[in-house]
């Protein structure tokens, strides 16, 4: 039997007997991998290799029946750092004693309530390269954090929107939030809903009331929200109270970030590695063969291999890699 990697609905990985693993994704396999719990990470599946707390926010986020996180002998589960629940995976054919690591989204920093991913031994590293040029090198996190701090306390006149993933950087935001000059800080309920599960798996709080059509937003008061600030519902809000909206992203290195985006302020706040940190993991795992996928794949792909000298190339829809049969 030949084993491959692929990228299909998602990432495809077949063992040398047949045995078939889809990550972040669906179609026919033996086993299915869900990463975390963004929705575009999780396609379907009753029973799910994955974290319990990835299982208890799908269940939160989405309608119908909830997934059930499982256990698989050839599957070991790390902490990604890229959300709460997050995890990477390493796969292991039983017959060959092969290891495949996929990441999944993951982040190498710790920053406020996770732990940044520690990279693990594999023999295949399948790795998603989301910042894989080096333009994109973030400053630290306790620097962007001090920077959007110091811009909550030059603008309390005002009331401020927040703008990030409910599950990921709302949370961050939260954290921010409880050590600013902010008197009230209220979150949507897409916030909430993923904070509540968040709070009831893991040791941590996040400061802030659910927000309705009830509370007249003022000066000194935040709202975290998740969405484009050009929603009808936004510019209506921002309208009536002349409230500044912020936008964070690892995008926001780029200048045109807040015009493309439609915020009046960005800041560089992300969930995923930067060049340097992709580099480095790559080196830490020190693989055989490298495969990328998402973002910058084919510009990484290049880099793994002039910089560090590992065969590595990104991976295509429905193409089989040629270097692993």
């Amino acid at each position: 039997m030949t084993r491959r990697v692929q990228l299909g609905s998602g990432i495809e990985v077949t063992f040398t007997g047949g045995e078939r693993f889809v990550a972040d994704g669906s179609g026919d396999a033996d086993a299915t991998l869900v990463s975390h719990a963004h929705g575009d990470h999780y396609a379907s599946g009753s029973a799910v290799v994955a974290s319990e707390l990835t299982a208890a926010l799908l269940d939160a986020r989405r309608d119908g029946a909830a997934p059930t996180a499982v256990d698989h002998p050839a599957v070991e589960l790390f902490p990604a750092g890229h959300v709460a629940g997050s995890r990477a995976m390493r796969l292991t054919d039983p017959e060959t004693g092969r290891r495949y690591l996929y990441t999944g989204d993951c982040s190498t920093r710790d920053r406020f309530h996770l732990d940044g991913f520690e990279p693990v031994d594999a023999d295949v590293l399948i790795l998603e390269t989301t910042y894989g040029k080096p333009e994109y090198r973030f400053p630290s996190t306790e620097e962007s954090a001090a920077a959007v701090r110091s811009w909550l306390a030059a603008t309390t006149d005002r009331p401020v929107l927040l703008f990030g993933y409910a599950l990921g950087r709302a949370q961050k935001l939260q954290r921010i939030l409880a050590d600013s000059p902010r008197e009230r800080v209220f979150v949507t309920d897409a916030v909430a809903d993923v904070s509540d599960v968040i709070e009831r798996h893991c040791d941590v709080t996040f400061p802030g009331e659910r927000y309705d059509d009830d509370v007249d937003l003022g000066p000194g008061d935040a709202l975290v929200c998740s969405g484009s600030p050009r929603s009808p519902w936004v510019e209506s809000l921002v309208e009536a109270t002349g409230a500044v909206t912020a936008g964070f992203s690892g995008w926001a290195v780029d200048d045109s970030f807040v015009y493309r985006r439609g915020f009046d302020e960005g800041f560089v706040l992300t969930d995923h590695c930067d060049y340097d940190e992709l580099l480095a993991l790559v080196a830490a795992v020190d693989p055989e063969q490298v495969y990328t996928q998402h973002g910058f794949a084919d510009e990484f792909a290049t880099s793994v291999t002039s910089e560090l000298g590992i065969p590595a190339q990104s991976l295509k829809k429905g193409q089989a890699t040629l270097g692993d049969f």
